[in-house]
């Protein structure tokens, strides 16, 4: 079929009601896969790695912190400095989320990573517990901020058809990640290869460092031609689209036609919080009780095992701390396996059978775990097996959650609505999860942990059937399709509006 790089005649001329037409939209989904979607997925899906790093490094290396000589930290401020990163990450995504929907996907992308870079490196000069805490801080304000900036700009690049395999794949690099921190720990850990004083510091200033090919990576990544869209800036969209269609053209040969038409939407300024919360609880009000529901059920699940996981195996299981890395690489595998082997079936199969399955399996699956645990059947390699079964559909179900808040909600404030419900899993799952956890191992009893992990897995259940009462189909339709743009001059709200 023909290429087509420019909009049609008479497209993206705004009329003096500040109305327009637009497709971009089309443009941008017809198009096949190319090397600018790798670019795309490379560039601003290392966010998930960097996360999954740096939780895994600071719980591997926690030993090495706490007798370091120079920062002199206790068990509780140790604990403190976790909770420090988790306060820093919510902050971070709701402000830089609210800055994303007014200023650009582009812009907030570089100040987040540029953040995380420098306060990475000055996580390996800190000198006393309450500058180590600030840089712990910091680090997860600029995660927390990429996850806002970058979910949203992948999910308006990433063709329709395409979205759902894509998350999921790259939200589950998070666990790339975490095998990367285990592998690393378990290497500056030995003391006869580098003073632990020295590794654990060095550690994280090279993962920062690291970071800067990531930043030279992404200048060449555009603004969001939908971001540009909806913000009455439709030439500009349209004529990003036609680079973006020249150099995938020249690499796929002629561009197939759009699969549908031109949108119509309406100039119009930022939208404001009053807006966005009248979208959320009013004609959104459904898909809001959905992304809560998904995102805190899999947060308190996921941050409940995997705050707890060194734990159980030191305390039941009598497994030496200095072990406990190699327990968590195989955790890890099996967590990036389940959104790489599953992902595509989201698109194929649908958004709304694939997370009730994934949600209810791991569910089910903990549940029967937590009985064997009770009963003393299992051994520590056993158990880590448990887990890894579990969380190959938990990570599946975790990523999509992030995928289902993305799409829920109108363009203007996608990125908002991502911080909020990221800041609330975070905050619900990181502090009542794990404390609840850490209270039941600390009596001792395997009974005592059996009910936390049945709750854990009614959460799960739970999450399961909310999807399959209140879930939607998303899989191979444009975002405007799945929820109309506030700038439409109408409503975008409901199931599948």
């Amino acid at each position: 079929m023909a290429e087509s790089t420019v909009a049609t005649p008479g497209h993206d001329a705004i009329a003096p009601d500040g109305s327009f037409r637009t497709d971009v939209p089309a443009r941008l989904d017809r198009l096949p896969w190319s090397r600018f979607h790798w670019m795309v997925v490379v560039a601003l899906g290392i966010t998930w790695t960097l996360d999954g790093l740096q939780v895994t490094l600071v719980g591997s290396l926690a030993g090495a912190i706490h007798e370091s000589p120079s920062l002199r930290l206790t068990a509780t401020q140790i604990g403190l400095t976790g909770s420090a990163y988790l306060v820093g990450a919510v902050l971070g995504a709701l402000f830089f989320g609210w800055l994303t929907d007014r200023l650009g996907r582009r812009r907030l992308f570089f100040i987040t990573l540029l953040l995380y870079i420098a306060a990475s490196v000055f996580t390996g000069f800190t000198w006393d517990f309450w500058s180590f805490a600030l840089a712990r801080a910091l680090t997860g304000a600029g995660i927390g901020g990429e996850y806002a900036a970058v979910n949203s700009a992948i999910q308006e690049l990433i063709p329709a058809r395409r979205r759902g395999t894509t998350d999921l794949a790259v939200n589950g690099t998070f666990w790339l990640g975490a095998i990367l921190g285990a592998g690393v720990s378990i290497l500056v850990l030995d003391p006869a290869v580098i003073d632990p004083e020295i590794g654990w510091r060095a550690t994280f200033v090279v993962s920062g460092l690291l970071s800067l090919g990531v930043l030279l990576l992404r200048r060449h990544l555009p603004e969001s031609p939908r971001w540009l869209m909806i913000h009455g800036e439709p030439g500009e969209a349209s004529r990003i689209v036609g680079e973006i269609e020249k150099d995938v053209a020249r690499e796929k040969g002629p561009l197939p036609e759009p699969e549908y038409g031109p949108v119509t939407l309406h100039r119009r300024g930022h939208i404001g919080i009053g807006e966005v919360v009248r979208a959320m609880f009013g004609s959104h009000r459904e898909r809001t009780i959905l992304g809560l529901t998904l995102m805190a059920c899999q947060a308190f699940c996921y941050n409940a095992v995997f705050f707890t996981y060194a734990l159980v195996l030191t305390r039941f299981y009598g497994i030496p701390s200095g072990q406990v890395p190699w327990f968590i690489l195989p955790f890890a595998f099996g967590n990036l396996l389940g959104p790489l082997t599953l992902g595509h079936f989201f698109d194929s199969i649908g958004r709304r059978p694939m997370i009730t399955l994934t949600y209810g399996m791991a569910g089910v699956l903990m549940a029967a775990t937590g009985l064997a645990f009770a009963q003393g059947w299992l051994t520590a390699w056993e158990q880590t097996l448990a887990w890894t079964v579990i969380f190959f559909f938990a990570s599946a179900a975790a990523s999509a959650a992030y995928l289902t808040v993305g799409e829920s909600f109108p363009l203007e404030m996608r990125a908002l609505a991502i911080a909020v419900f990221y800041a609330f899993g975070t905050a619900a799952g990181g502090v009542v999860g794990p404390a609840l956890f850490g209270w039941l191992i600390e009596g001792g009893e395997r009974g005592d942990i059996l009910w936390g992990y049945l709750i854990a897995a009614a959460l799960m259940l739970i999450a399961a059937a909310t999807e399959w009462k209140l879930g939607f189909a998303a899989e191979g339709k444009p975002l405007e399709a799945v929820a109309t743009p506030l700038s439409a001059g109408r409503a975008g709200g409901g199931r599948g509006a």
